[in-house]
């Protein structure tokens, strides 16, 4: 049994963007958004200004808005000195993730080179000597995502074959695929990319999202359920449904 694993799993948080550096100014707005809800609020914090981070984190733990990172940009060094997550700004990817392995005191086994060229698919791990690279190439997932499965892929397009249940996921930072019936939670451009599209045979997901901008099922519009559909982001329109002729 290897000593951890590496799960992708989609957080339901929300942006919250900053253009002021007023502490109590935006604690008053955050208030009025609020109006009494007391459930707690887990947000990404993406400020346009700089201003105190460690007081509008304090100030917003107080409102039960939990902050679990800032977006990359103004408040990336004071958030690193807190040791908040740190999100990719717009348009850009996380190109890979690389954990050190322990190097084995034990007589070295001799291996075939690996194949540069094969295709490997987020998620799985490749042993490049004492380094575990997470294969960066587009993927293809053959079965269905059925409920509590959650599959996300970093580094090109995810292709899944079998459908998405209720309850499952399906994460990409790039195209999102799906050649079946699309029930559950649908994601491409996770890390931002803008251009990223999903493509969907059957389209009724719970929630769909395009660069971070999301809908969820009752705002889809209805002449889309079940058909063949393609979902882009328009800075102005955000996200946009189109048919799919056959």
């Amino acid at each position: 049994m290897r000593a951890i694993a590496l799960f992708g799993k989609m957080l339901a948080f929300s942006r919250l963007r900053i253009n002021i550096d007023n502490i109590d100014d935006i604690r008053a707005e955050i208030e009025q958004m609020l109006k009494g809800n007391v459930s707690p609020v887990p947000v990404v914090i993406d400020s346009a200004v700089m201003l105190d981070l460690q007081a509008l984190v304090e100030m917003l733990w107080s409102l039960n808005i939990q902050p679990i990172g800032v977006m990359a940009g103004e408040l990336t060094e004071q958030a690193t000195a807190l040791r908040l997550a740190i999100f990719p700004a717009d348009g850009q990817r996380i190109e890979s993730l690389q954990v050190e392995k322990n190097i084995d005191e034990s007589p070295a086994t001799t291996s075939e080179p690996p194949n540069v060229n094969e295709k490997v698919p987020r998620g799985s791990i490749q042993n490049f000597g004492n380094e575990l690279e997470l294969g960066l190439t587009s993927s293809v997932c053959d079965s269905i995502l059925r409920s509590g499965q959650s599959l996300q892929h970093l580094g090109g397009d995810l292709v899944v074959l079998g459908g998405v249940n209720r309850g499952a996921d399906a994460i990409t930072d790039s195209n999102l695929h799906v050649y079946g019936r699309g029930l559950g939670r649908l994601v491409a451009g996770a890390t931002g990319d803008k251009d990223a599209r999903i493509f969907c045979q059957r389209f009724d997901p719970s929630l769909v999202s395009v660069a971070g901008t999301y809908c969820l099922h009752d705002d889809i519009p209805k002449e889309m359920i079940d058909k063949a559909v393609q979902v882009s982001y328009d800075e102005d329109k955000g996200l946009v449904f189109t048919l799919m002729n056959n």
